[in-house]
């Protein structure tokens, strides 16, 4: 299944206020891939990060919201689409608010108009996939990237995996505080480390659910001859290998794994097995050899190629064909390569963000693609 052979609801209308280097902005868009050119600076990311929190999470710079806030700003920011579905429209709006006291208040996620506990309650409207510069040296980087980099994939399928990933991490820095004590509580620290193992068999169970199928789509007919190779992916992690056939029993095993790591873990001040030790491996699977080895546009084709099977993964479970935010992603590829994917992404189906310096990278696009120059915190139609 593609994602035409689901919904494919659109971003028909971007509303700004105080967010980076917006002061203001109100774009209207009627196309399903979307450019934005303009110099480095200008604000062409910071308009596709705009979008990308309206999903689970920090958006694609990951960063806090305070960040956020345009500088010499009022204070705090506002964020507001219009994603046109099938049948209606639904407006999502996001953002902090500068308090009486100075300080700035929580997120607010509004979903028309009417106030929802938090970002996870997107996904019944939207779903968003992406990929950025930031991404480049995934996998000659640390198994922590890798780690997150999986974990952003699971969550655009479970909205709910962010929230469990940070119970996870808060239960072992817990029993990393009780480990300090020479004698701590015994009671405590078994119910913390129940706690913790629950919610890392869960967390490792996620992940094998989402990464089976994305290796077999990341596949797909396993054409050598293709302009974005397929990928091999793996996880190396032995709560995974457990919890991808029973995830009580990978309970069971990061419990006893915890229990019998108290010393060496204590020593260490924080805990040496589980899932937040986990990696990805990714092979290039034409050529067979591990992603760290293959060339620089080998490795971005890669990327590239496994976005595009989490893309129509997302479609298929979701229902949603999601939105795919493309930042800089055009500047390393040879013009073949250029002109493929974005022949893949118009038959992908869904509304694609892109970003590039040189409006000449756009050249290849399809009829009916929108081309906007960004500067200064302004956006209009190209040409």
């Amino acid at each position: 299944m593609n994602a035409r052979d689901g919904r494919a609801p659109r971003v028909a209308r971007v509303i700004l206020s105080d967010f980076r280097s917006y002061p203001a902005l109100d774009l209207a868009l009627s196309g399903r891939l979307v450019a934005l050119t303009g110099e480095n600076g200008a604000g062409k990311t910071n308009l596709i990060e705009a979008v990308s929190l309206f999903t689970a999470g920090r958006g694609l710079r990951r960063a806090d919201l305070a960040e956020m806030q345009r500088a010499g700003g009022a204070g705090g920011f506002a964020v507001s689409v219009a994603v046109q579905g099938a049948e209606d429209e639904v407006r999502l709006g996001t953002g902090i608010e500068r308090l009486p006291d100075g300080g700035l208040s929580p997120r607010r996620n509004r979903i028309d108009g009417v106030a929802v506990s938090s970002p996870a309650a997107f996904a019944d409207h939207l779903r968003v996939v992406w990929l950025t510069p930031a991404l480049d040296a995934l996998f000659t980087g640390a198994a922590g990237d890798r780690r997150r980099f999986l974990d952003r994939l699971v969550l655009a399928l479970d909205a709910r995996h962010g929230a469990r990933v940070s119970a996870y991490e808060r239960a072992l820095r817990s029993r990393n505080r009780l480990l300090e004590d020479p004698r701590p509580d015994r009671a405590w620290l078994e119910g913390i480390e129940a706690e913790a193992a629950s919610l890392g068999a869960a967390v490792a169970a996620a992940r094998m659910r989402m990464a089976g199928p994305l290796a077999d789509l990341a596949a797909g007919g396993r054409d050598d001859a293709a302009a974005f190779p397929w990928a091999d992916l793996a996880i190396e992690g032995e709560i995974e290998a457990i919890a991808a056939a029973d995830e009580a029993a990978a309970a069971e095993r990061m419990k006893q794994l915890l229990r019998d790591g108290r010393p060496r873990d204590a020593a260490a001040g924080r805990a040496l097995a589980g899932p937040h030790t986990s990696d990805v491996k990714v092979r290039h699977g034409p050529k067979d050899v591990a992603a760290d080895r293959a060339s620089t546009g080998e490795q971005k084709a890669l990327l590239v190629g496994i976005v595009l099977a989490h893309a129509r993964l997302v479609a298929s479970v979701s229902g949603l064909a999601p939105l795919v935010l493309l930042d800089e992603v055009a500047a390393h590829l040879d013009r073949r390569r250029r002109a493929a994917l974005y022949a893949a992404l118009d038959a992908l189906g869904s509304q694609v963000f892109m970003t590039g310096a040189d409006p000449a990278l756009f050249g290849e696009l399809p009829g009916g693609a929108e081309i906007f120059s960004v500067a200064s915190g302004k956006v209009a139609p190209l040409g």
